[in-house]
């Protein structure tokens, strides 16, 4: 049962912009709560797998080729800046969300999809943090530097 991601990078550009810890905590919630479908079929998925590490990577391609589907858009490579925000997105809100479901697997998912992303993405390994651990890291401005 595939799962169809790239609608969750539709407003990609807006939540990444002028990113701030009061902007970022609203963006946040918003995702999740728009979201929170899609990430209790991830989570269904993967815990009603046999092959729990076959369903991961199965996942992690859902992921993976939605993106580029959306984004290579009949191209052969997606853009290095939209790449960056791509990677960004999903350490700002897609992983967190994923975690925050506070499902058994949810880091496991997690791994999985960087694992895939890496593959697909070349020079694009990525890694995830929680929600938390991204809130705590912004000032006013995320780490400081925007």
């Amino acid at each position: 049962m595939p799962v169809v991601t790239d609608r969750m990078f539709d407003n990609k550009n807006k939540m990444l912009k002028r990113l701030k810890k009061k902007t970022y905590e609203e963006n946040f919630a918003w995702f999740q709560a728009e979201y929170a479908e899609q990430f209790e079929e991830i989570t269904a998925y993967a815990e009603q797998a046999a092959d729990k590490q076959s369903a991961v990577t199965e996942i992690g391609t859902w992921f993976t080729d939605s993106v580029y589907g959306k984004y290579a858009s009949g191209k052969k490579k997606i853009p290095s800046y939209v790449q960056a925000d791509l990677n960004l997105f999903m350490i700002y809100y897609v992983f967190p969300a994923l975690l925050k479901t506070g499902h058994p697997d949810a880091e496991q998912i997690a791994e999985g999809i960087c694992k895939v992303w890496a593959k697909c993405f070349r020079g694009n390994k990525i890694g995830y943090t929680d929600y938390d651990t991204l809130y705590a890291s912004f000032h006013d401005k995320i780490l400081g530097i925007f």
